[in-house]
């Protein structure tokens, strides 16, 4: 699991002026929307007893949070403002919890989770299909025991959709995934990648309009599909049927390293009245539950570092694409020991992610009482985890620093990612401590 990054965590319709639990990255956050429409994310543990943040309530100006345990109130920021128990002294310094940056963008709330300012930081994702005011679209969620990072992968892979899609979208007798380019920046990877339509047709008004497409002999044309990744949480699948469009967003959020809410915008340009908004929710938990039967007994549960500890083949592009990536920010210090924060278990130490403030402000160096959690141990000798079979078969590897994997035009270049400009993650973190460098997903 990475910090230093934008993570979709939460619908913005759900944010309002009531305390809202939220569980990222093994850690517990609270939400709430103020008067002005702004939303506030602190860790969700008070620093005096530990009490949830988010079982109490906002005060009448719904500026500040009150802890239900003993009435400490907290402001936006995550500075103590009141301690009821004690009025006559006034409030000490480590009377603070950490307080995580906030945008809102595509309907979506994004916590920056990490300590980077604000200048250094990966900016949100672009994701223009979300911008279409014109495609009807649907909203939900899917929550599976599965690692975030194998939901990502599996909603990338082309190769798959003929074994557990086949009576929704691929062929089992046309399983073929012709070679294809991957194109990257430095935060995503996409691909347009054609397959073939299932053989049969589906129910209803979708199935009329499959046959109305069919070629002249009556077989299915083959669909073109795009599919990729956002970091440090998102999918895009992009369907373009012969009658339309059909787009799923996903964002994975990692509740902790075994469980996933993966939240799903659905959009289509076809049967476009809210009658079929119902239908189209259930196609979508239908996919998704196709997929939870197939990883929820993968093993190993979490992805590896190394890329030769599983087996990858050519169709596995953004797959490959996406761990080197991965592996480029954790040998950069971003990945995190999520063993060490307290989320979920009995625990006697309080770790947490960094928020901003304990880089940005000189004077609160030492005022933390929760401690930070260290970067996970790198367990690879390899460089960014090294090279996939298939790469070592073409004699080249798929490299972040050219703009698409096959040699893309350089139109499809943004940036190298080789190029990066990442913070020194051995550099003193503003409390006297250099975190290590370390692993973790």
């Amino acid at each position: 699991m990475l910090k230093n990054l934008w993570y979709a965590v939460e619908f913005s319709h759900a944010v309002t002026n009531k305390p809202l639990k939220m569980q990222c990255l093994g850690q517990h956050f609270v939400l709430w929307r103020n008067r002005k429409g702004e939303i506030s994310c602190l860790s969700d543990l008070c620093v005096h007893r530990g009490g949830s943040l988010a079982g109490g309530w906002l005060t009448p100006d719904e500026s500040c949070i009150v802890c239900p345990y003993h009435g400490w109130e907290f402001e936006g920021d995550g500075s103590c403002s009141r301690i009821p128990a004690q009025p006559q002294r006034g409030i000490p310094k480590k009377a603070r919890v950490d307080s995580y940056p906030v945008k809102e963008k595509y309907g979506l709330v994004f916590v920056f989770l990490g300590d980077l300012p604000e200048e250094e930081r990966p900016p949100l994702p672009d994701i223009p299909e979300l911008e279409d005011e014109t495609m009807a679209r649907v909203y939900g969620e899917y929550n599976w025991n599965v690692n975030y990072e194998r939901a990502m992968e599996n909603a990338m892979d082309p190769s798959h959709a003929p074994y557990v899609h086949g009576n929704r979208f691929g062929n089992l007798d046309k399983p073929e995934v012709a070679d294809f380019d991957v194109v990257l920046t430095e935060w995503s990877g996409l691909a347009d990648i054609p397959l073939y339509p299932p053989p049969g047709n589906p129910k209803g008004a979708w199935g009329k309009l499959f046959r109305k497409s069919a070629g002249p002999s009556g077989e299915p044309v083959m669909v073109k599909t795009r599919a990729g990744f956002y970091l440090p949480n998102m999918n895009i699948l992009h369907v373009h049927l012969p009658f339309g469009n059909l787009i799923l967003i996903d964002a994975n959020v990692p509740v902790d390293e075994h469980r996933t809410r993966s939240l799903f915008i659905g959009l289509r340009d076809f049967i476009k009245g809210k009658w079929a908004d119902k239908d189209a929710i259930k196609r979508i938990h239908y996919i998704f539950q196709q997929d939870d039967a197939v990883i929820s007994v993968q093993r190993p549960e979490l992805l590896p570092f190394d890329l030769t500890d599983e087996m990858h083949v050519r169709s596995d592009a953004l797959q490959v694409a996406y761990r080197r990536r991965r592996n480029q920010l954790i040998e950069a210090g971003w990945g995190i020991d999520t063993h060490q924060i307290v989320g979920d278990g009995p625990r006697d130490l309080a770790v947490v992610i960094p928020s901003p403030a304990r880089k940005n402000n000189p004077e609160l160096a030492n005022a933390w009482v929760h401690k930070e959690v260290e970067s996970a141990k790198i367990r690879s000798k390899r460089t960014i985890g090294g090279d996939a079979a298939f790469e070592k078969v073409e004699g080249r590897a798929l490299s972040l620093g050219e703009g698409s994997i096959d040699a893309a035009p350089p139109e499809h270049m943004e940036k190298s990612a080789d190029d990066v400009e990442l913070p020194n993650p051995h550099a003193d973190n503003g409390n006297g401590s250099a975190p290590s460098n370390g692993a973790g997903a």
